[in-house]
């Protein structure tokens, strides 16, 4: 199975000039923990609601600072048309539960979540969340 055809496909970005201010707002509104920076259709970085809290609002950052300015770059990304156990693995290895695709063209194609990968494998699935799972 390919990751397009489980893959979320309504993906909400944000500019890199977002404000941090603008971009919480708009992940409590949807109910999400992250959104892809993008312009021009092309992946610069993905802003978390970690990076805010974490990263900018612990170190004094205000909230009209820009996304571009703390947004993380070292994205993890796959491909659309690759198998859904290659995005696992992939999931599994660097511990996360989200994945952004691009196609390749390198646009922004869509998330796959581990709540997606479970449409298609709950044994994936599972092994994902086992490794993304921390442990205290």
């Amino acid at each position: 199975m390919k990751i397009q055809e489980i893959m979320s496909t309504n993906v909400v970005s944000v500019r890199p000039g977002t404000t941090l201010r603008q971009a919480a707002r708009k992940m409590r509104d949807l109910g999400i923990g992250s959104l892809p920076v993008v312009e021009d259709g092309q992946l610069l970085g993905v802003i978390t609601d970690r990076d805010i809290c974490c990263h900018a609002i612990a170190l004094g950052r205000s909230s009209s600072t820009r996304v571009e300015k703390v947004m993380s770059t070292d994205v993890v990304t796959c491909f659309d048309d690759q198998d859904i156990t290659d995005a696992a693995h992939l999931m599994e290895d660097r511990h996360i539960r989200r994945l952004t695709v691009l196609n390749h063209d390198n646009n922004l194609a869509g998330i796959l979540s581990v709540d997606d990968l479970a449409h298609g494998s709950h044994e994936l699935a599972g092994a994902v969340l086992e490794a993304a799972t921390p442990i205290h």
